[in-house]
């Protein structure tokens, strides 16, 4: 397993804990939360490190990407469904964005099916880091209901862009005989 691997794995590994935390924090501005964010922030970061250690020592591995993005999804997905708990974070826009996660998956299951590997294209990662940056902020500032609305808002419209450019870029993918 390489270092990148590895890497990754502790951001996964970092889920349960950042859930613990959020429970714990009950939803609202303190200790608990702080150190919540804190746990999201670092896990976040490992996003950053993982792919440049890949890259920088030519540890690509077909495992490295199945797993670090399943880990960034996982990583958001917990964030919003905690926040989708308290009423932060409304069902829509995590069906919004559940939906999308399931759809881009099963293209890229189809074109792997003939042979075609979909990359991780540049609104998907900017989907990725903004939605990190926003729930930072959301963790930051769980009672401004403005500043929620607003992170929400940017995590729908980055994840419905994202996903559409998917499916224009790959429709082949799914009408093409084999």
């Amino acid at each position: 397993m390489t270092t990148a691997s590895k890497i990754t794995l502790v951001r996964v590994a970092f889920i349960p804990v950042y859930m613990l935390l959020m429970y714990l924090s009950g939803g609202q501005a303190g200790i608990w939360m702080w150190i919540a964010l804190g746990v999201f922030i670092i896990a976040s970061l490992t996003d950053y490190v993982d792919g440049q250690i890949a890259r920088q020592y030519n540890q690509v591995s077909d495992f490295g990407k199945f797993l670090d993005p399943l880990a960034d999804k996982l990583l958001t997905i917990a964030a919003m469904v905690m926040f989708c708990q308290w009423g932060m974070f409304p069902a829509w826009a995590l069906m919004i964005v559940l939906t999308r996660e399931f759809a881009v998956t099963g293209l890229r299951l189809v074109a792997v099916g003939k042979g075609v590997v979909i990359a991780a294209g540049k609104s998907g990662k900017f989907k990725t880091a903004s939605s990190m940056i926003g729930l930072c902020v959301m963790m930051g500032f769980p009672g401004i209901l403005v500043l929620n609305w607003i992170v929400v808002s940017l995590i729908v419209v980055t994840t419905v862009y994202s996903g559409v450019e998917y499916f224009i870029q790959n429709w082949n993918c799914l009408w093409e005989d084999e």
